[in-house]
């Protein structure tokens, strides 16, 4: 470890949770230096929907760098880039009656939401952008403006302007009409709320702590939108590319929202790529006015096609999902039923779950404890108070219930240690 201690940042996180060096990944599996195995339930924060080195996508990445295809084009025209586009309109938007065009913004999200904030405002030439309790877009300014969590936006050093935050579905318990607030405030002229460029939203709020926002809820928002001329942006980052089944999250709702971020799983094995999608319409940029080095990276576009390729011909995955989801909420619930004077909450869609405890040190010592039981998982929430669980869409049934087990174990655990006289 002294390599990293010497050299590397403070601001390192996952590491001091996981203090070991890994150097090997197959599927959910991890492997460190010492040999030693782990489950991964985390799988790079959503990154890896398809596995570590899935083999398929591996494949295909090899054959590309063998025969010297190019790497790095900017926004150069590549054969890699038209197959991407080209199986992405075949696969995923003709299939939803979806008319996107598609903006290659950076190799990241943050890249993705700075593209579409910047685009509706431009778009509409107003400048507020209304965002959620506990939401989380990303580290760079304009992300951080609608981003909830106080430390992260604490990190800015600036202030966090153009922005106003409004309660996400039954941040208030259901004490008020949902939208009542925001309604409020738009239809009155002395509210002090500049009419907004646009509405961004998780359907499922991973990092604020696995919020579910109902698909009754995204339709009223959707209307509301509508009502009042506002863009709605979808921030599809970590919920994206089949993690709640579908393979965007707010497809159940049956919304189709004006812009849509991607990134994460949408290159599918790992590699930095991240889409802006937007309504034709929309498409309003002067050559060059949002770009970066690195939005053209042609190994991404090779992994992405294959995985759409291998996973989105049918709905063979989606069904697999919803089915594996099904098997982590029981399990969870029974986890709950067990330790139901801490547990508050089981929350979740497809693989994306967490588990909520009423202390917010139980949820850090049941990762502790896990991870010394080769399980690697992560906490989130604005108290760090849920066990939150994603793990790879291709985990076997079987390495659903061991790691399960290995949560079951480590939740009682924790609780003998968190609970201890002092």
């Amino acid at each position: 470890m002294e390599i990293f201690e010497r050299l590397e940042s403070e601001v390192r996180s996952y590491c001091r949770g996981w203090p070991a060096v890994f150097t090997e990944a197959r599927g959910s599996q991890i492997q460190d230096e010492s040999g030693r195995s782990y489950l991964d339930f985390f799988a790079g924060a959503g990154t890896l929907n398809y596995g570590h080195n899935n083999p398929a996508l591996k494949r295909k990445l090899i054959e590309y760098l063998e025969r010297d295809g190019i790497t790095h084009t900017l926004d150069a025209y590549s054969g890699a880039k038209a197959e991407f586009l080209g199986t992405f309109e075949e696969t995923i938007l003709a299939p939803r009656g979806l008319d996107y065009k598609v903006q290659f913004p950076g190799p990241s999200g943050n890249n993705a939401v700075e593209a579409a904030l910047k685009l509706a405002r431009k778009y509409t030439g107003r400048e507020t952008v209304v965002s959620f309790t506990n939401a989380f877009h990303g580290m760079t300014l304009g992300a951080l403006a609608v981003t909830g969590n106080s430390m992260k936006r604490g990190g800015a050093g600036v202030p966090l302007s153009h922005s106003a935050t409004m309660p996400f579905d039954n941040y208030l318990d259901g004490q008020t009409p949902d939208f009542l607030w925001l309604r409020s405030l738009l239809e009155d002229s002395g509210s002090g709320l500049d009419k907004p460029a646009a509405v961004i939203v998780e359907t499922v709020q991973g990092e604020g702590g696995v919020n579910v926002a109902s698909t009754e809820w995204l339709r009223g928002l959707a209307d509301l939108c509508r009502e009042h001329d506002i863009l709605l942006i979808a921030d599809d980052i970590q919920m994206g590319c089949g993690r709640t089944g579908s393979f965007f999250s707010f497809e159940d709702a049956g919304i189709a929202p004006d812009i849509v971020t991607l990134s994460k799983s949408i290159s599918g094995y790992g590699l930095p790529l991240a889409l802006t999608l937007m309504r034709r319409e929309l498409d309003v940029w002067e050559p060059g006015e949002h770009n970066g080095t690195f939005r053209g990276p042609n190994p991404s576009f090779v992994t992405a096609t294959a995985a759409l390729d291998t996973y989105w011909r049918d709905d063979q995955l989606q069904r697999e999902t919803a089915a594996k989801g099904a098997l982590v909420e029981e399990r969870l619930k029974a986890i709950a039923t067990a330790h139901g004077d801490v547990v508050a909450d089981v929350r979740g869609r497809g693989l994306a779950r967490g588990i909520v405890f009423e202390r917010p040190e139980v949820a850090g010592a049941a990762c502790s404890e896990a991870f010394q039981r080769g399980l690697l998982l992560e906490t989130s929430g604005p108290e760090d108070e849920v066990v939150k669980l994603l793990p790879p869409l291709t985990t076997t049934n079987a390495e659903l219930e061991r790691g399960l087990d290995i949560l079951g174990e480590s939740v009682t655990a924790a609780l003998a240690s968190t609970l201890q006289p002092a």
